[in-house]
């Protein structure tokens, strides 16, 4: 009766374009349609699409003369239009409700055939550092993370904790974001990640510093394997 009637008083409408939608949408229908899919060919490592005439999986610059620590990143999207105005809204401005249409994404990378039939005994978010937090009041990758665990049936536990506090990594080059990234986290005192196979889980890839440092830290600690996946790709 309450939610009948909160549909009455604020009629659920599209997050972006405030279109009118069901109870249970987020997007309308034109606005979910402009969300730009990632498809072959793309980077079997960190899922860069490419629009040239390659058949079957390729490295792409982006990887080709890195050390890259986790197996795989997966995005199901680009970060575009539509699905950046949703992670920018979700992280900036406190729309934390948007953590289902996130999580929506990132069960679709789960689909991808890189990690659909890999058993994963292990969720874990890339943390933010304390005081970003406190700042931001929640750490976006958290919250995807318990929902996909929820969704899938993976434990999930913030095993990482970031320590050194870093500056912003938007105006770096992919070598001074793995510069800026060294050192910068730790496995959580008595977490114990031996034999695991982990996916460690974000909202966006841009170069892959950040997971790639999470992920050295976990094969450190006895890791099996370390895959990861983000709704979206930049």
């Amino acid at each position: 009766m309450l939610r009948a009637l909160a549909s009455l008083l604020y009629p659920p409408v599209c997050t972006i374009c405030m279109a009118s939608v069901n109870s249970d949408d987020y997007l309308c229908a034109e606005c979910h349609d402009r969300i730009e899919r990632i498809v072959p060919p793309f980077c079997g490592t960190c899922s860069e699409p490419f629009s040239g005439a390659i058949i079957g999986s390729f490295t792409c610059a982006n990887c080709a003369h890195r050390t890259l620590h986790f197996e795989s990143s997966v995005a199901a999207f680009r970060s575009r239009g539509v699905v950046r105005r949703v992670l920018h809204d979700f992280k900036y401005r406190h729309q934390v409700y948007l953590r289902h249409v996130v999580a929506g994404w990132l069960n679709t990378a789960l689909d991808d055939e890189r990690l659909r039939n890999r058993k994963f005994d292990l969720l874990v978010p890339v943390p933010l550092h304390s005081a970003r937090q406190r700042e931001r009041g929640f750490n976006q990758a958290g919250l995807l993370a318990e929902l996909l665990s929820t969704a899938r049936g993976i434990p999930c536990q913030s095993a990482l904790e970031r320590v050194r506090y870093t500056t912003t990594q938007t105006a770096f080059d992919r070598t001074e974001r793995m510069e800026n990234l060294h050192n910068a986290f730790r496995l959580r005192k008595k977490m114990n990640v031996r034999h695991l196979h982990v996916l460690l889980i974000d909202d966006v890839l841009t170069t892959g510093a950040t997971l790639s440092e999470c992920a050295r830290v976990l094969k450190k600690a006895g890791a099996s394997s370390v895959y990861a996946a983000t709704a979206a790709r930049a």
